[in-house]
């Protein structure tokens, strides 16, 4: 299979805003065909997400999640632990800070999962998806302005609340396909030990 008659061509760029999060562009872009089209999109910096593992003393896992007030669709949302990436950050030290920044835990041992892209048709953003486990709860660091209360559920509430609708957020869902693969023994993961990471 070949993409030449998939890909487009940037042609030329014009900036439409920078702010301190989201930089936007409109680019003219070449089609396959040669005809010319529009495409605004934004530039992000990428961000992970945490799948933590709480193991009780019964042996049952539990999965930490957060509520957040989400303020561009209005409601709180049920999501596990994200946060986007500073300039230069490694994306195995993001992960480790913002569990510990957004839930007060740390994690003895880490798993790579994967990569997802949740908003192809508009921004460059990416989410790489860990998985913690071996948690020891600390203290939360919360940046400035920011507001979650922390909980912890079974994977089949889990499932229940993305199946009923009470969960939405993309990577949430996706964070539960690869929880779910994973528990079934499905999707193996590779584990590796986690270290001390500095709160910023």
């Amino acid at each position: 299979m070949t993409d030449s008659n998939l890909v487009e061509t940037k042609v030329s760029s014009q900036e439409l805003f920078l702010g301190k999060f989201l930089h936007a562009f409109r680019d003219t872009v070449a089609l396959p065909d040669g005809n010319l089209a529009s495409r605004e999109y934004v530039v992000h910096p990428g961000a992970v997400m945490v799948i933590p593992l709480l193991q009780l003393e019964s042996g049952d896992i539990r999965v930490v999640l957060e509520r957040q007030f989400r303020y561009p669709v209005g409601r709180v949302m049920i999501e596990f632990p994200a946060g986007k990436l500073d300039r230069g950050e490694a994306t195995f030290l993001c992960a480790q800070r913002e569990l510990l920044e957004e839930t007060g835990y740390t994690a003895l041992e880490w798993s790579r999962a994967g990569v997802l892209h949740p908003v192809i048709a508009y921004s460059t953003e990416f989410i790489e998806v860990w998985f913690a486990r071996g948690l020891k709860l600390g203290d939360q660091n919360l940046d400035d302005g920011e507001f979650l209360e922390v909980f912890s559920t079974t994977p089949e509430q889990l499932l229940e609340w993305c199946r009923d609708g009470n969960i939405t957020d993309g990577k949430t869902l996706a964070g539960a396909m690869w929880l779910q693969n994973f528990l079934s023994g499905m999707w193996p993961l590779s584990w590796m030990p986690g270290s001390s990471p500095v709160s910023s």
